[in-house]
């Protein structure tokens, strides 16, 4: 029985572990944080474990590839330009989705919760904050930014110096799979640690405590949904890619972004399903993925904002204007890149876009309440965007390996990949 278990599909797997975490939710009620929340708790730990490491010696040896085929700035730019794209219609979506549900409007005397007051970074502070001082201290601190910063340098430089370091360029090869290793080990227990969490997220906020504020939770999910279905699925079959296959080799990386609501978490994960179930070459991947995880928010940082703007707008009775909907859309658009690592990025972004755009910040306390139950749809939605951008561009770049990518390869070893040839 056990071994048939391993060898069904992981997202089916997480499925079943999502479904017992329901049952089990309702079932249990608020003794759910004690019985099933630790078992959430070690399972996210192993995951942030896992994360620098693989970030390091990933970043760092596919630096050192795309460097040696000479399409890094290639890459880069066009890798950005499908950020900021799908972020600029995801805004859109929201604008429209918030208009068509009007999620404010008749809601009065709602409960106000207590935000915590959030410093707002300048963009040169950002810009100056990517560079660590201490890269060790930016490991221990899980700044995923810095230690990108750091990693592409060392990957520059084992470049620059060629066959003087070729010793310590194998060593971070070798790192890289072994480090891909524990990540596989680790994402096994994906399933328990589901159940654990949407255990303790049903038993903890209920049916009775959504009501309430349900057509502001079912503007953001519905939103999301168009999204990732209408939008994402456009771009792939604009493309010439199955969009069914994508959803189905990107579903693992979903399902876990849902459960954990962390990108940075769910950041193993994502990597692993767009090398070995979608074909994005690992040397373009390990940069892709990571950088997307910090600066990719389709959800929190574009649909969020737009759509609790209407809300707090609604509330308060107020008419929103041409210039604001334009301000909003522009700090939706540019603020999750100026926002980059920044912690608490929904409301970092919805504090920027509100002030911005001139609406009331506290409104802020009357969607606090279920900011988790809305963050893990936003989360999914995030982590989508982030594996898909890659797959777009390498297709692209003519890198896909379409024969994984259509499931005629179940997996692909990624210590086995050649380095990246450029496109014609």
């Amino acid at each position: 029985m056990l071994q048939s278990w391993f060898t069904r599909p992981l997202w089916q797997r997480v499925a079943v572990g999502f479904a017992l975490g329901i049952v089990a939710g309702v079932l249990a009620g608020e003794q759910a944080a004690v019985w099933f929340k630790p078992l959430g708790d070690i399972y996210l730990n192993l995951v942030r474990m896992i994360v620098i490491p693989l970030v390091f010696f990933t970043i760092t040896s596919s630096v050192a590839k795309l460097a040696e085929a000479g399409n890094v700035a290639r890459l880069g730019l066009r890798t950005l330009f499908w950020f900021v794209a799908t972020s600029a219609i995801a805004v859109l979506v929201g604008i429209a989705f918030g208009h068509l549900i009007d999620p404010g409007i008749g809601l009065s005397n709602l409960p106000l919760g207590e935000v915590k007051p959030r410093t707002i970074p300048t963009p040169l502070e950002v810009l100056i904050g990517i560079v660590p001082t201490n890269p060790i201290k930016a490991m221990a601190d899980t700044n995923v930014l810095q230690v990108l910063f750091f990693s592409g340098i060392v990957g520059a430089a084992l470049v620059s110096l060629g066959e003087k370091t070729a010793g310590i360029r194998n060593l971070v090869d070798q790192g890289a799979t072994l480090v891909f290793r524990i990540t596989r080990w680790v994402l096994q227990l994906t399933p328990i640690g589901t159940f654990g969490l949407i255990a303790w997220v049903v038993g903890r906020y209920g049916l009775s405590s959504l009501l309430p504020l349900g057509k502001f939770i079912a503007a953001m999910y519905l939103a999301c949904l168009f999204h990732i279905i209408v939008v994402y699925g456009g771009l792939l079959k604009l493309h010439g890619l199955r969009a069914g296959r994508f959803f189905r080799g990107a579903a693992p990386a979903m399902q876990m972004a849902f459960a954990t609501s962390s990108s940075l978490a769910t950041l193993p994960m994502s990597l692993r399903v767009a090398v070995e179930k979608l074909g994005v070459p690992q040397s373009y991947a390990s940069f892709a993925v990571p950088l997307g995880a910090n600066v990719k928010m389709d959800g929190c940082g574009a649909i969020y904002p737009a759509i609790a703007s209407i809300f707090i707008a609604q509330y308060f009775g107020l008419d929103l204007t041409v210039t604001q909907y334009v301000l909003i859309g522009l700090t939706a658009v540019l603020g999750s890149l100026g926002t980059a690592g920044v912690p608490g990025t929904s409301i970092v972004m919805l504090t920027l876009t509100l002030s911005t755009a001139g609406l009331p910040l506290e409104g802020i306390g009357y969607i606090i309440a279920i900011d988790r139950v809305v963050d893990m749809m936003r989360t999914m939605t995030n982590v989508t965007g982030q594996v898909l951008v890659p797959v777009l561009v390498a297709k692209e770049e003519g890198v896909l390996d379409q024969a994984v990518y259509d499931g005629a390869i179940e997996t692909r070893e990624p210590a086995r990949e050649t380095v990246l040839v450029a496109a014609e």
